[in-house]
């Protein structure tokens, strides 16, 4: 045992508690929907979850898992390539690259495996990865663990894309990829993808996408950020989610032509030393697609949502910062004020969490509020009532 290892652990921790930084889980004790039950017994508005067309308890989602559990067990007990692979893997795979416009599929355990394992098999030491400096960690580490030349241009900062890509040129690049968020998480906003794609035609470019929070729910049909922009078609690789708008419990997956679906199954370590999905998760995001191809009305009410609540919440003082987007950011700067609020809030009825260094960087502390499609119109004025009381209590507004 080496002592001064956990006494350095320990500082560190005290560190992190001293500068305010330091991230208490609440424990709640009933399924997620807007109003959720607290380990104590109390009752909350729930404000801060990914569940944004509200499938998270569906019925339908719920038998769709209950009776794969009776007709195809648990779990797999195996990585896809060994005896993992269900015909319910093959049924999402299409039914997801169907939907999104693409060739092929590829599912991962998580998000995040989906962008952790899709750089290093694809791009190698002659070629460019570009990167938006506010990509999701997910995205940061994939790319970490390519040999690919790398380079990262300021957040929506077209000039500097450009800047990256002739240097790219210079330096002899093979094959170059813009990489991005679709709507980057923790300012709602999206991807100038209406500028990102000219350049990437200038420059012979591929585009990656990650839509976790787009999939299901912007666009017309739901179809992400390219049909937001009326650009489908033009987004070469696309990561998303099972874990957000897609019945919100857990895995990923990759859309692309064909070939690099196929290479990811060769390469991607994430996807070759993982379980496979369990039949239910699959069962249940089958089931969650079937419901937003259908049911139109999720989409236009969480919409409507979105939009009233961020008028409202600035109507008060409040900066919020993002596009018109489910994810209503409003800042705060400060750490412990931040997490001073999220408290205030929470003791008033107000379920919602501040955000701060590491997820965002410092001094730009914030709470994160989701916004669905379940929200009733009396639960968002109390809430804009709520932040009223204690922004006003805090000296914020």
């Amino acid at each position: 045992m080496s002592k001064s290892f956990y006494s350095s652990i320990k500082r560190e921790i005290e560190d992190i508690r001293n500068e305010g930084l330091y991230k208490e889980e609440r424990y709640i004790s009933s399924p997620q929907k807007t109003n959720i039950s607290l380990s104590d017994g109390s009752n909350v508005l729930n404000f801060c979850a990914n569940d944004y067309l509200g499938l998270a308890n569906n019925s339908e989602i719920k038998k769709a898992a209950s009776e794969a559990l009776e007709t195809d067990g648990f779990g797999m007990a195996s990585v896809r390539f060994i005896c993992g692979t269900n015909d319910l893997h093959q049924q999402l795979e299409t039914k997801l690259s169907t939907f999104l416009g693409y060739e092929d599929c590829i599912l991962y355990v998580a998000a995040f495996d989906a962008n952790g394992g899709l750089f290093e098999p694809l791009f190698h030491a002659e070629d460019a990865i570009i990167s938006d400096a506010l990509n999701h960690a997910s995205i940061i580490d994939g790319i970490r663990l390519s040999k690919a030349m790398r380079f990262r241009y300021a957040h929506s900062d077209m000039t500097e894309l450009e800047d990256c890509l002739k240097k790219a040129d210079d330096q002899g690049a093979r094959h170059k990829v813009i990489v991005s968020d679709g709507v980057f998480s923790m300012d709602g906003s999206y991807a100038k993808l209406d500028e990102i794609v000219p350049l990437a035609k200038k420059y012979d470019a591929l585009i990656m996408i990650d839509d976790c929070h787009a999939t299901g729910f912007v666009g017309k049909n739901g179809r992400g950020t390219a049909e937001h922009f009326g650009l489908e078609g033009e987004v070469d690789i696309l990561t998303g989610t099972l874990g957000k708008a897609l019945g919100g419990a857990s895995g990923g997956f990759t859309c692309a032509k064909s070939d690099v679906i196929k290479l990811l199954k060769q390469r991607s370590r994430p996807y070759l030393f993982s379980n496979a999905l369990p039949p239910s998760i699959v069962a249940a995001s089958l089931k969650a697609l079937e419901i937003i191809e259908v049911d139109t009305e999720r989409r236009a009410r969480i919409a409507t949502n979105a939009s009233y609540f961020r008028s409202q919440i600035k109507n008060l003082g409040y900066t919020v910062i993002g596009d018109d987007h489910p994810i209503t950011p409003v800042m705060v700067g400060d750490a412990k004020i931040a997490q001073q609020m999220s408290k205030l809030l929470l003791a008033k009825g107000l379920y919602a969490i501040g955000f701060f260094f590491p997820v965002v960087p410092k001094g730009q502390a914030r709470l994160r509020l989701q916004i669905t499609s379940e929200h009733k119109q009396d639960e968002l004025d109390k809430a804009v009532t709520i932040f009223e009381e204690v922004g006003k209590e805090l000296g914020v507004i």
